[in-house]
């Protein structure tokens, strides 16, 4: 009897488990929905989007090691830099360090939507939600969300 009980709890935990996942997953893209769509404003194919996010993360990055970064041909990667070049969303500087070289780094707009307008597309959704929550559900959620990240990084 004892054994079915367990069997019993452990299935109920699978479910409670498939659950939470299933909401986390919801709740992610919930939050991530109002930067995809402004990014999808910028018409920017799947490859294209690759090459932007790594140029953002590694400002200053050559062809040939972006070319590793994104897994893409040499040939593939140097087209994706000219499309994105002319759409004035990249641009190409000498390598401080090797003149025969340049390196690619994101325009001066890019950098400022970067820097300015993604927190807040982030951050939107989340502060929306939470100014129609009571105080209470506020610190409850908040309580949740610590003692759930606890027993995660416990592991």
């Amino acid at each position: 009897m004892v054994e079915h009980e367990s069997s019993s709890a452990g299935t109920e935990l699978g479910a409670q488990a498939e659950k939470m996942e299933q909401d986390l997953g919801a709740i992610r893209q919930a939050l991530r929905r109002p930067l995809e769509a402004e990014v999808a404003k910028g018409e920017l194919t799947a490859p294209q989007t690759v090459v932007m996010r790594e140029v953002i993360r590694s400002e200053g990055i050559n062809l040939r090691d972006l070319s590793r970064a994104v897994s893409l041909a040499h040939s593939t990667a140097s087209g994706i830099v000219d499309r994105l070049e002319k759409r004035g969303l990249i641009e190409r500087h000498p390598d401080p360090n090797d003149g025969r070289v340049s390196c690619i780094y994101s325009t001066a707009p890019v950098r400022k939507f970067v820097r300015e307008r993604i927190p807040k597309l982030n951050r939107g959704p989340l502060l929306a939600a939470l100014t129609r929550a009571s105080e209470k559900e506020r610190n409850s959620i908040g309580a949740a969300l610590r003692r759930l990240r606890e027993l995660l990084e416990e592991q």
